[in-house]
């Protein structure tokens, strides 16, 4: 079996869905952070392997933003199976076994695999999870093409159920900090006099230079006015000093340039089917607002050029005409 190695980045920019501004949806344009929840390297990959004519040996590693790892076998001998692993980061090392994953994260892909897929223990070597994919149970094509969807989405589902598996074991009262992205943790709390089923999803914000500060400033502001405004949408607020949750945290984890943006998190936001969405939201949330940051300046600084094309020309035609008026009032001399 032939065996390759590559680095594929596949992101795509979110942007808000009328009427539920918190909620976030992908669009086909490039983007800087990996805001959509399926991996576009993983649907390429299984789709030509189901569709080729004759199998397929394949043993192959790759990337998606530097810590997540796929490894994908398969062999002629058996083409109906698919060995698939993944290696992610733990969301946090306070909360979560030591080694492997938490069993209600395997309970979560149990469930939502179990037609095509089943867990391999123990896994890969190096790895955190491994399915055995066998699609040959599924005669349409759209049933194969869902199941394969399903499982680009693999990351969303390990990342997603630890976090709801924290939100659940949070306690009467307690603080927890994630680091989904090691620059920029964030922290989950209950506080002891918060209302039945109230959890809030708080983020130190840092930006490189006081441009950036000053963009994300305006938007937070509009962020807090606009999303208040719906009833269903968590209540977000943001404040340039921590909140009452964070109180007794390390002072390297409160330094910040942006402040603290906080979203109040009830019951019915993790409930069912919203439960993964919301949980995918919350850990893209700051590589969303970098994002937003860097689409502003950029939408700045054309206008800027823009606007000092059109008064160079301004200022180019005036010189024009000057001259010209200059050149109709001068008196002919006489010889």
């Amino acid at each position: 079996m032939s065996k390759s190695s590559c680095t594929i980045t596949s992101p795509r920019p979110p942007t808000f869905i009328k009427g539920r501004p918190w909620i976030l949806s992908s669009n086909s344009a490039s983007a800087m952070a990996f805001f959509n929840s399926g991996s576009r390297a993983l649907v390429e990959i299984l789709t030509r392997l189901q569709s080729a004519e004759t199998p397929i040996p394949v043993d192959h590693t790759f990337f998606e933003f530097g810590s997540i790892r796929y490894h994908i076998q398969a062999s002629e001998t058996d083409p109906d199976n698919i060995y698939l692993s993944i290696s992610t980061p733990s969301l946090s090392h306070e909360a979560l076994p030591a080694t492997g994953l938490p069993e209600f994260t395997l309970q979560e892909a149990r469930k939502l695999y179990h037609k095509f897929a089943e867990i391999v223990e123990p896994t890969k070597e190096g790895y955190a999870l491994t399915l055995k994919l066998n699609f040959s149970g599924l005669t349409r094509p759209k049933d194969r093409a869902k199941a394969t969807s399903q499982i680009s989405r693999l990351q969303s589902v390990v990342l997603s159920s630890q976090l709801k598996d924290m939100l659940g074991r949070l306690g009467p009262s307690g603080t927890t900090k994630l680091v989904y992205n090691q620059s920029d943790p964030f922290f989950v709390s209950r506080m002891p006099a918060a209302p039945a089923g109230k959890i809030s999803a708080i983020f130190p914000m840092r930006f490189r230079d006081d441009t950036d500060t000053a963009v994300a400033a305006s938007f937070f502001q509009e962020l807090q006015d606009v999303g208040n405004s719906f009833a269903g949408a968590p209540k977000c607020s943001w404040s340039p000093i921590p909140p009452p949750e964070l109180r007794g945290e390390l002072v390297q984890h409160l330094t910040t340039n942006g402040g603290f943006v906080s979203f109040d998190i009830f019951s019915r936001h993790v409930k069912g089917k919203r439960a993964a969405k919301t949980a995918w939201i919350l850990l893209n949330f700051q590589a969303y607002v970098k994002y937003h940051i860097k689409c502003t300046r950029s939408y700045i600084q054309s206008r800027m050029r823009k606007r000092e094309e059109i008064l160079t020309e301004v200022i180019q035609n005036a010189r024009l005409r000057g001259s010209a008026d200059k050149k109709t009032l001068q008196v002919p001399q006489l010889n």
